[in-house]
């Protein structure tokens, strides 16, 4: 029976980190955190961690890189088809993610409304480098580092180490990747950037100008991207998953 519980919780890590990939958690190209890290953000041990990593190698999702600089990478190439295991992942656990991508865009909403009406001039500068910096970023995952550098921007304007705290613990959860939010599928990095970068400079633009209201629904907006991306991959996973089941 412990076999059978331990390959059961092998199998759930590895869906996991396949949905971590399929929505855009972790990029083509970009490097996984070490086992000791995942295994905490996971809630299992390094040894079930080092079964899915290897179980995820064999299918090719992931490439293992030895000497200098190495580690364990997404692959660039992989199959579509590897996301059907994610589809039973999204159906267990969808009702409790729509209610953290929720919490999560009220609580961007609240520290966006507060550096409107806190901000400094010290504040402004490091926005407005962090902007410049995600709009020079190139596509993919330099993209997403700007992009979790100037969110972290706007939480430290609004001066609250308490919400600031929540958030980013909370984000923990929602994301492997935390503070990087989710960045959608490969076909998709493009439109959600192009998007991203029109509503990062309305945000911007309102706490600079102190409109706070403003501020606060450009964020809450904003961040409901995460939710759209979850949305997206779920529905790809189960038109997979009905494929598999009848074809």
């Amino acid at each position: 029976m412990a076999d059978t519980d331990d390959a059961s919780l092998v199998e759930r890590v590895t869906e996991r980190l396949i949905t971590a990939v399929a929505v855009g958690e972790f990029l083509p190209g970009t490097r996984l955190p070490a086992e000791r890290d995942l295994s905490p953000l996971l809630g299992v041990g390094r040894t079930t961690v080092r079964a899915a990593l290897d179980d995820l190698s064999t299918r090719g999702l992931i490439e293992r890189r030895r000497g200098r600089g190495g580690g364990t990478f997404v692959a660039q190439d992989w199959p579509a088809s590897i996301v059907v295991g994610v589809d039973r992942w999204f159906e267990e656990r969808w009702s409790d993610l729509v209610d953290a991508c929720t919490a999560s865009s009220m609580l961007h909403s609240s520290l966006a409304r507060l550096a409107a009406e806190r901000r400094t001039d010290a504040d402004i500068t490091a926005m407005r480098g962090r902007l410049d910096d995600f709009h020079a970023a190139e596509s993919g995952d330099p993209k997403q580092r700007a992009d979790s550098l100037l969110h972290l921007a706007i939480i430290d304007a609004a001066h609250n180490t308490a919400l600031r705290d929540i958030l980013l613990e909370h984000e923990r959860h929602l994301s492997l990747s935390a503070p990087a939010h989710p960045w959608g599928d490969r076909g998709s990095h493009r439109r959600m950037e192009t998007r991203a970068a029109r509503e990062h400079d309305a945000i911007v633009d309102a706490i600079v100008q102190a409109t706070p209201d403003e501020a606060a629904e450009l964020a809450r907006r904003h961040v409901q991207i995460d939710l759209e991306l979850f949305t997206e991959a779920r529905e790809f996973a189960r038109r997979r998953a009905a494929e598999a089941a009848t074809g």
